[in-house]
């Protein structure tokens, strides 16, 4: 079954550009497990701009790499279709949403992306 899902990018000790390059966003981590699925779809949170500002899908299963000290688990995500909208938001790094959500996210960002 699809899920909907908030991903956390950045934090306030590390911004993301004032203009995220949607062809740059091809990987998503966590530092724990997470429950994402390939084909569940997302909104992109920057943390330290407290704004939303991509739509992404999970184009592949998380995997973990034993190798990195934080961080360990990855998943692929593509872009489709990304915009900067301020809200504000708690401290995870991926939050499950409701379609309702999901939707009503997508598109304020579909909008501004026009």
């Amino acid at each position: 079954m699809l899920q909907h899902w908030l991903l956390v990018r950045g934090s306030a000790g590390r911004l993301l550009p004032e203009r995220v390059d949607p062809t740059a966003l091809r990987a998503h981590s966590s530092t724990r497990r997470p429950s994402v699925q390939k084909g569940d779809l997302a909104i992109c949170y920057a943390s330290g701009w407290q704004s939303i500002f991509a739509v992404v899908e999970v184009s592949g299963d998380p995997e973990n790499d034993p190798g990195r000290e934080r961080w360990r688990w990855r998943f692929p995500i593509r872009a489709l279709t990304a915009g900067v909208f301020p809200r504000s938001l708690g401290r995870h790094s991926y939050i499950r949403l409701t379609p309702e959500q999901f939707e009503a996210a997508a598109e304020v960002i579909r909008f501004a992306a026009r």
